[in-house]
């Protein structure tokens, strides 16, 4: 639960109230959208870019922000920044039970500088102490050479019963195109990569991969590259657009997994996944005159009220939030029933 204590200190009693009722609001949408967290039976998994997340938001987003991370055990986050002010500031808020593992920060033009980070409740889930950064050997390097441009990043945790590595992904957008050949070669790699990793284990480890695949559509090449990998995306993760207007699939969460056939990790139907679309209850059209002052000059003067509204709705908000819904999906983790069934049938 994130540390609220510090909306007491805000003066300006119109913000702070303003502030408590859309906490309500987002909670109750919270409460109705996304199952209960749980002690030992189910892991609440989640990806989300945050767009450009620095030490760049009104201390109003970060609380938002950390309500919604709050209702996960584990949240892969791209678009960190360099800075990493702003991260340190929502872990703060998410407080001592939430710990982070982020990557360094990407050199180069196509990487912008940014990190990734993988955000956990250090009392649900277990760092099995290894991370890394995923680089191509020779033979399987992109086109002329190249390596990713946001360089892949694995760790390996650990959670109830459940053991797996959790690889998370900004792919490069390239152009418009929904199959850039560029960045279907990059979804491509990554899945084909951590697919034969698989295959050579002695000791098979179940894998994750999620984050920002910028996928357009379900039947693009970008989505095949996945499946045709042995990776399989559940139809609870598919139906769920992550752009703001619901028209892309960006965002996805695709499972390998290796565990006895009697422990079911994922079941449609059983388990819930979705988008969760804070712009029902944050940020909303109405709200346009609350946030007014703090725009720059340039979206002011000499603009329509309808030019500040988009601005508003199209830009903003988006650098307050985001420009993408997380994605998130629940996991059972429990098996002690089905392994003490094995057991007395092995005995007998």
């Amino acid at each position: 639960m994130p540390a609220y204590a510090s909306i007491k200190k805000i003066v300006d009693v119109a913000e702070r109230n303003r502030i408590v009722e859309k906490l309500l609001a987002l909670r109750a949408q919270l409460n109705r959208d996304i199952p209960a967290k749980t002690a030992t039976d189910t892991l609440l998994l989640a990806t989300w870019n945050i767009r450009e997340f620095g030490d760049n938001r009104l201390a109003e987003s970060l609380y938002y922000i950390a309500e919604i991370i709050s209702r996960f055990d584990l949240i892969a986050v791209q678009e960190v920044a360099a800075n990493l002010d702003g991260l340190r500031n929502l872990v703060a808020l998410l407080g001592p039970g939430c710990d982070y593992i982020v990557t360094d920060s990407t050199d180069g033009s196509a990487g912008g500088g940014e990190r990734m980070a993988f955000i956990y409740d250090r009392h649900k889930v277990f760092f099995r102490k290894m991370a890394g950064e995923l680089v191509l050997p020779e033979k399987n390097l992109l086109g002329e050479g190249l390596q990713f441009a946001r360089t892949p990043f694995s760790v390996a945790f650990q959670a109830g019963w459940f053991r797996f590595i959790l690889t998370t992904v900004h792919i490069l957008y390239g152009t418009a195109s929904k199959e850039d050949p560029r960045r279907v070669a990059e979804i491509n790699a990554v899945a084909e990569f951590l697919n034969k990793r698989a295959k050579k284990e002695k000791e098979k480890e179940s894998y994750i991969l999620l984050g920002d695949f910028n996928i357009f559509g379900q039947g693009d090449a970008t989505m095949k590259a996945l499946e045709t990998h042995k990776f399989y995306i559940p139809d609870a993760i598919k139906e769920h657009p992550t752009d703001l207007d619901k028209t892309k699939y960006y965002d996805q969460i695709a499972l390998k997994l290796e565990i006895d056939t009697n422990m079911t990790v994922f079941a449609e139907g059983k388990q819930r996944a979705g988008a969760f679309d804070y712009t029902e209850t944050i940020y909303l059209p109405q709200d346009v005159e609350c946030y007014q002052r703090y725009f720059a000059d340039q979206y002011v003067n000499g603009k329509t009220q309808q030019q500040i509204e988009k601005y508003y709705i199209t830009n903003w908000r988006t650098f307050q939030m985001s420009d993408h819904l997380p994605l998130w999906i629940e996991l059972k983790i429990d098996f002690s029933d089905q392994y003490l069934a094995r057991i007395k049938s092995k005995v007998t």
